[in-house]
């Protein structure tokens, strides 16, 4: 006679497959929500090192901060501890050589992770896009910020911080994030020397947390995604700062909100790349139909990656949800199973969520005003839980008016779409006039880009299979 699996094994079986990664239970995970102090508390524990500092970061910037950074990494090695510090060489482009030297200069070990010149065509698209800091094999820090003024912000001046999510984590997960900096360091060189291992250390906590490394071609964070929209069975609230996912993600957060489920999204009101934010709108009407709710951020940049599903379960990592997160980059994220941290993590999003304006679908009539607002749901104060209620149209007071800003959706994925139209026509414009005026040239140049593309693509689709094929066979 088979034995009966409860369900809720059956989804943890098809997670840890999903993820590449098995629960690691007994941790004590820390949310830190603002950027300054997560820079603050970074800071610290590199400066109490006594052995190793481990630090991985996708941007790390030659300002204010980054000098901050520079002098704790220096004195540090300066003291005799190991600093190993990676850095992706496309997102910290911009930074100084003079930084990186003086740095090496100090005894820190600085290491660019695929340069642009002597990085193949295929691998050149691949970046570390990852936000991690491991000290002494005993604690770690990760999430979504990079090393910049951004983040850090500057009260004399007025400029506050971008929104931003990190985590602190004690206990055996630390062992397999020092190992996952482990891999990354040998992928830009020489590995690690053996004896540095990171042994896993006692249970302290009560999270089970799964360290998910994010692989070109694997779709680990993807299939995740898509499995816990496809399990929940109350709530599914994503933070995201650069939310363009591929149509069968979106089709399941669709599926989600028909089913009765409260979808919400919270994404950046302003960018600091204004065209991922044109392409992100053209997809908000589908959402909405389904019953999603969005909710663009007024503050500063909105720069956290979280997922809160149910009561249960949270992620919290560098994965945006878009191809190249998702598919094409390096990428580490924490999954965990808790619903302390997943209740501070819905906590901070009710927060945030009031900090925002509210997109809806407006109906089109013919009106001397502006439409008038309509509710479709209400929200309950305390849990932020939307109950199943009657869609009553209902307006809004003035003060409700003024927190949440409907924005006639109709006028605004149509105004992103002509603006991409619009941008798509200017530029075959410029290569029509090229060709016209520089054929040899533009045809080179047009010919030596499409084959590269070729390439690349080629390399890239042999990767998923392969990798495909090693998740079926684990």
């Amino acid at each position: 006679m088979t034995a009966t699996v409860p369900p809720a094994h059956l989804f943890s079986r098809a997670l840890d497959r999903a993820t590449g990664a098995r629960p690691i239970p007994g941790n004590i995970v820390r949310h830190v929500a603002v950027s300054s102090a997560a820079l603050d508390t970074m800071l610290e524990m590199i400066v109490s090192a006594q052995r190793t500092v481990h630090f991985e970061n996708y941007i790390i910037h030659d300002d204010d901060t980054g000098r901050r950074f520079a002098t704790a990494w220096a004195e540090r090695a300066r003291a005799g501890v190991r600093v190993r510090v990676l850095y992706d060489a496309f997102g910290s482009l911009g930074t100084s050589g003079a930084y990186w030297r003086e740095l090496r200069r100090s005894g820190v070990d600085c290491r660019p992770f695929r340069p642009i010149l002597t990085s193949g065509p295929i691998q050149a698209f691949s970046r570390d896009h990852r936000k991690l800091l491991v000290v002494d094999g005993e604690r770690a820090i990760t999430g979504g910020l990079c090393i910049g003024d951004e983040w850090a912000g500057n009260a004399a001046e007025g400029l506050a911080c971008w929104r931003d999510t990190m985590v602190v984590v004690c206990g055996p997960a630390v062992a397999a994030l020092d190992a996952a900096f482990g891999r990354m360091w040998a992928r830009a060189g020489r590995p690690l020397p053996e004896a540095e291992t990171t042994p896993a250390s006692e249970e302290c906590g009560p999270s089970a947390v799964r360290v998910v490394e994010g692989l070109p071609g694997q779709s680990r964070i993807y299939r995740a995604v898509q499995l816990l929209a496809a399990a929940v069975t109350e709530r599914l609230w994503i933070t995201d700062a650069y939310l363009v996912a591929p149509p069968p993600l979106y089709a399941a957060f669709v599926d989600a909100a028909r089913s009765g489920v409260d979808v919400r999204f919270l994404l950046p009101g302003t960018s600091d790349i204004p065209v991922v934010r044109m392409f992100t709108r053209t997809g908000y009407r589908e959402l909405l139909h389904a019953g999603a709710r969005i909710f663009e951020y007024r503050g500063p940049m909105l720069h956290a990656k979280t997922l809160v599903a149910d009561h249960e379960w949270a992620r919290v990592g560098s994965s945006n949800l878009n191809v190249s997160s998702l598919l094409g980059n390096y990428e580490l994220d924490l999954v965990a199973e808790h619903e302390g941290l997943t209740a501070t993590l819905a906590t901070q999003f009710l927060h945030d969520m009031g900090q925002s304006r509210e997109i809806v679908l407006m109906a089109r009539r013919r009106l001397p005003l502006p439409p008038k607002l309509v509710d479709t749901v209400a929200v309950h104060p305390a849990q932020g839980i939307v109950p199943a209620l009657p869609q009553v149209p209902q307006r809004r007071t003035r003060h409700e008016r003024r927190v949440v800003a409907a924005i006639a959706l109709m006028q605004l994925a149509g105004g992103a779409r002509r603006r991409l139209a619009g941008a798509a026509a200017t530029a075959f414009f410029v290569i029509g006039l090229m060709l016209i005026f520089f054929p040899i040239i533009t045809s080179t140049v047009l010919a030596v880009g499409t084959l590269v593309t070729s390439v690349w693509l080629a390399g890239f689709a042999l990767a998923r299979r392969r990798g495909r094929r090693e998740s079926d066979v684990g």
